[in-house]
């Protein structure tokens, strides 16, 4: 009998079908993507920030972003200043209509500065801010908007 290695576990793995073993391939990469080897940031769409990032106009600018929430289709609206592609002030509206993620989208709206100001526009990609997690698409999708207007060619 042959011990084990880590070839012979492989088809361990494709056990679980084509699709769970690419969803592992994909985390893996993944991972790999927020850390790139030379030790600098890495923008919202996994590439490395620094070198690749885009560069952005100065000045203020507003976009709407929706998600969907329990309640169905919501929307939220930023306010981003950008100075030298670095985020120097954040306001996001809250305009949902439904009560509980009215009170989400207030939660991530008095949380959303601190994590935000201060960083490259590329860099962001925000998931979850004081306790909300859906408002967090909307508001991402905004930052696409507004990245896509300031963007200098």
């Amino acid at each position: 009998m042959t011990p084990r290695n880590s070839a012979t576990r492989i088809p361990v793995l494709s056990r679980v079908g084509a699709a769970g073993a690419l969803g592992l391939g994909v985390l893996a990469l993944a991972g790999c993507a927020a850390s790139p080897a030379d030790g600098g940031s890495t923008g919202g769409d996994g590439s490395a920030g620094g070198d690749t990032s885009a560069t952005y106009a100065d000045g203020t600018y507003t976009a709407s972003g929706s998600y969907t929430a329990p309640s169905g289709q919501e929307e939220v609206e930023v306010e981003l200043t950008l100075e030298g592609d670095t985020v120097t002030a954040v306001t996001v509206t809250p305009t949902a209509t439904d009560r509980q993620a009215a009170g989400f989208q207030q939660q991530f709206a008095d949380g959303i500065s601190a994590e935000v100001v201060g960083k490259d526009i590329d860099s962001l990609d925000v998931s979850r801010v004081a306790g909300s997690s859906l408002t967090s698409g909307g508001f991402n999708a905004a930052v696409e908007a507004i990245k896509a207007e300031a963007v200098e060619s």
